[in-house]
């Protein structure tokens, strides 16, 4: 039995936010042909600008045009993904549409998947000589993604022994610079979601800091 899948409305638009790093990451959509993407690299700047930088951005559609809104939720730098997922979920509660959530991590998994067919592990630096990491199956020929180790904070040393005990055949990605780039990816997971009919609330939209979420 198959899943009947949505499709956006026409006319209608998905936008995507990344701001985990001083990268400053915009993507907006209708999966039907136009997309558009841009990335700045603002850097502490990022908090001052980034609503200019979003309404320039966004024309010429307008806020009426956006069905969904979906952000980079971490793991991440704490200010730059707060703003992120901050102005993502005042964006989905004043639009009154849903916000997706996109782990960092998985989003740099999805940029890999015609790459390979084996799990893509996604390591991170973190605070304090930690990493994060996580490990996903990718397929692209199904459009699904699978959390087989789901983004967690852990020393070096404990990061290696869940690869080494992770029971199959992984390339290893360093996410260290770039990642803003991934924000199509945030954007294309987003989709994958709301076509199978997830409406998350804005309030369900909660950032990753390694740590239990945060109330914002």
């Amino acid at each position: 039995m198959t899943t009947e899948l949505t499709t956006l409305p026409p006319q209608q638009y998905a936008l995507s936010l990344h701001t985990t790093t001083p990268e400053l990451g915009f993507a907006i959509s209708n999966f039907a042909g136009e997309t558009r993407t841009n990335v700045w690299n603002l850097g502490r700047d990022l908090s001052s600008y980034i609503h200019q930088y979003l309404i320039d951005f966004i024309q010429p559609q307008t806020w009426a045009d956006l069905e969904f809104i979906a952000v980079a939720k971490g793991p991440g730098g704490f200010t730059g993904t707060r703003i992120g997922v901050v102005l993502a979920r005042t964006l989905g509660q004043q639009l009154n549409i849903p916000v997706f959530a996109i782990s960092t991590l998985a989003a740099v998994a999805w940029s890999y998947k015609n790459h390979t067919q084996k799990a893509i592990a996604v390591e991170m630096p973190a605070q304090r000589g930690k990493v994060f990491g996580a490990i996903y199956q990718v397929n692209s020929h199904t459009s699904e993604i699978t959390a087989l180790f789901p983004d967690t904070v852990l020393t070096p040393e404990a990061w290696q022994e869940t690869l080494t005990n992770s029971n199959t055949e992984y390339q290893l990605i360093h996410a260290t610079s770039g990642l803003a780039a991934t924000v199509t990816n945030i954007l294309e997971l987003s989709y994958l979601e709301w076509r199978q009919g997830k409406r998350p609330q804005w309030s369900e939209a909660l950032p990753y800091y390694g740590q239990h979420p945060v109330e914002i």
